[in-house]
């Protein structure tokens, strides 16, 4: 047989496998990744800045009074305690409610409580790496919010769930 006949019959075929079948056109496809980043990007936060030249904690601290009343509003229920922990201030120009601490290994919804003050808050659980006698990194928002000092290294208790 001769190889002309042998493309003539086979390649019409692949081509048509490779196409949508009615035109050269390729079929459009989102790629996984994108399509992941596209689901993540859906489900993130605005996010919000200081304002420039912001100086004092309260000016950095953009949180809503609803936001504020929201991470206020305790329900104990269903939690578990993971421990204590000595908090740092984290990153003020990180807007919300949020505790990066190396007592979780995966992200979820807790509490803070800071004994001083006996106020708590409501955070976003964000793990980090290191051992669980590290520190962890709490919110200027969530600071502010249970009364603990800025400037120092207050233990803090810390609940997973409810």
């Amino acid at each position: 047989m001769n190889i002309k006949w042998i493309l003539l019959i086979t390649l019409p075929p692949l081509i048509a496998g490779c196409t949508d079948g009615l035109s050269w056109k390729s079929k459009a496809v989102t790629p996984p990744v994108e399509q992941a980043a596209q689901e993540i990007a859906v489900q993130r936060p605005v996010l919000r800045s200081a304002p420039e030249g912001a100086r004092t904690a309260a000016q950095f601290d953009v949180t809503t009074p609803q936001e504020r009343a929201a991470a206020a509003s305790v329900q104990p229920a269903g939690e578990r305690s993971l421990g204590t922990t000595v908090a740092s201030l984290g990153d003020p120009t990180r807007v919300g409610f949020w505790l990066e601490t190396p007592l979780i290994s995966e992200p979820g919804k807790g509490r803070v409580v800071f004994p001083g003050t006996g106020k708590s808050a409501n955070v976003d659980l964000i793990p980090i790496d290191g051992p669980a006698t590290a520190g962890s990194r709490l919110s200027l928002s969530a600071m502010r919010l249970i009364g603990a000092p800025l400037t120092d290294l207050p233990t803090i208790k810390v609940y997973a769930g409810g």
